[in-house]
């Protein structure tokens, strides 16, 4: 039976949205659909959540789409406006997890030279033990690498695990390397799912 949780960060603990952002800097909210579909892609964010310099992603853009350059601009000075409030259901079950003294981890695609902020403004993040963070180890989910590495550094088996993401993709990932695992929706879903494997949720 799995002892330990591991958690996903955004879209699990944390509301991370571009468009928090964007649609302060779009008018149209279809051009600015436009704008993440097109400009600033996924394949681009999972560049920088990989460890590739802002610097060097948002200047290869801003060369590519001259017209949006100050929009590629903002996410080098007003990057923080992209994150919304924590996912409160979420951190009460990880609080009642770490008053039980349930092991606590993370595993995120998050860029290095964001996460400092998430740092600064949620505190819950102090509950974990380790936090794996992609662009610290320049690889991202769903390569299985990196859980090998959240497993090496921490020394983890992932049949102890519990494993819990929003992303499928990430899950299949992680439940082919032997971690049990959790899809998340919703806190109330993922307290039952919890309670399952006898956690104090």
């Amino acid at each position: 039976m799995a002892k330990t949780v591991v958690f996903d960060l955004g879209g699990v603990l944390v509301d991370w949205n571009l468009r928090y952002l964007y649609r302060q800097i779009f008018s149209d909210p279809a051009e600015m659909e436009r704008f993440l579909e097109r400009v600033f892609t996924f394949e681009a964010n999972h560049r920088l959540d990989a460890g590739e310099a802002f610097q060097d992603v948002i200047g290869e853009l801003q060369q590519k789409f001259p017209q949006y350059h100050a929009a590629l601009e903002a996410l080098l000075t007003r990057w923080p406006e992209t994150l919304g409030e924590q996912i409160e259901g979420t951190v009460e079950i990880l609080e009642q997890l770490h008053h039980a003294g349930v092991p606590l981890y993370a595993l995120t695609n998050w860029s290095a030279e964001t996460f400092p902020f998430a740092l600064e403004r949620f505190a819950f993040l102090k509950r974990f033990r380790g936090i794996t963070v992609s662009g610290e180890v320049k690889l991202a989910k769903p390569d299985p690498a990196i859980y090998l590495r959240l497993l090496t550094d921490f020394s983890l088996k992932s049949e102890n695990c519990v494993f819990i993401d929003d992303r499928a993709d990430n899950i299949m990932v992680a439940k082919d390397l032997g971690f049990e695992t959790i899809h998340f929706t919703d806190p109330a879903a993922l307290e039952t799912s919890l309670k399952r494997y006898n956690f104090p949720a």
